[in-house]
C-alpha cells in the first residue's frame, strides 16, 4: 500500500459514521469512492499476504514440534504392539489388553486368496466357463474371490475353488495380526 492509499484509508476513518449517508452522483464522488476502494483493496491484499506468510511460518514451526512428538508417539505405539504379540504368544485370546490409560488391541485377518496375475486368472475364468467375466480382459475379482478358498496341500498354502481346482494366477495373502493403540 502506498502512502496516497494510507491517506484514504485514514480520511475513511474520520468519515465512517457519514457512511450510510454517502451517495454516488457525479463523477468526483465516484472518483472519491474509487480512491477508497483502491486504497481498501490494497489494504486487503497487504492482509491476506501477511495472514499467508504467517500460516507458513506457524505450518513449518507445527510441523517442526509435531516431528519429536510423532516420533516419540510412534516408539511408544511400537513397545505397546511388542508387548502384546509376546502376551498374545502367550495367551492367543489376549486380543485386548486394557489399563486405566488406554488399550491395545489386536485383529488378525486370516490368510486369503490375492490376485497376482490377472492374464491367467481370466484364462482361468473363460476356460471353465465361469460367470465372473467382467469384460474381454476383466474378471470380476470380488465375486471371484468370494468363492475362492485357501488350503494347505503338501506344507504350502494354495488358492482353490469350489471344485478343488488350483487357481492360476491367485496367490496366498498371509494371515497377518494388527495392533491399534487406543487412549482414554
Amino acid at each position: 500500500m502506498n502512502k496516497l492509499q494510507e491517506v484514504e484509508l485514514e480520511e475513511m476513518d474520520s468519515v465512517e459514521s457519514e457512511f450510510n449517508k454517502f451517495e454516488i452522483n457525479d463523477i468526483d464522488s465516484l472518483n472519491w469512492a474509487f480512491r477508497k476502494l483502491s486504497a481498501l483493496k490494497s489494504k486487503e491484499k497487504e492482509t491476506k499476504q501477511l495472514a499467508d506468510k504467517e500460516r507458513i511460518r506457524i505450518t513449518s514451526w507445527e510441523q517442526k514440534e509435531l516431528s519429536a512428538v510423532r516420533s516419540s508417539i510412534d516408539f511408544f505405539e511400537t513397545m505397546a504392539a511388542q508387548y502384546h504379540m509376546k502376551q498374545l504368544a502367550e495367551d492367543p485370546k489376549a486380543k485386548t489388553i486394557s489399563t486405566p490409560y488406554g488399550k491395545v488391541k489386536s485383529t488378525t485377518s486370516k490368510a486369503q486368496p490375492d490376485k497376482e496375475d490377472e492374464d491367467k486368472l481370466l484364462a482361468f475364468v473363460k476356460a471353465n466357463n465361469l460367470p465372473f467375466v467382467k469384460t474381454t480382459e476383466e474378471i470380476k475379482w470380488g465375486d471371484l474371490k468370494k468363492t475362492l478358498q485357501v488350503v494347505e496341500k503338501d506344507g504350502v498354502q494354495i488358492v482353490i475353488n469350489v471344485n478343488g481346482q488350483a487357481v492360476p494366477g491367485a496367490t496366498v495373502k498371509p494371515q497377518t495380526t494388527t495392533f491399534k493403540v487406543e487412549i482414554e
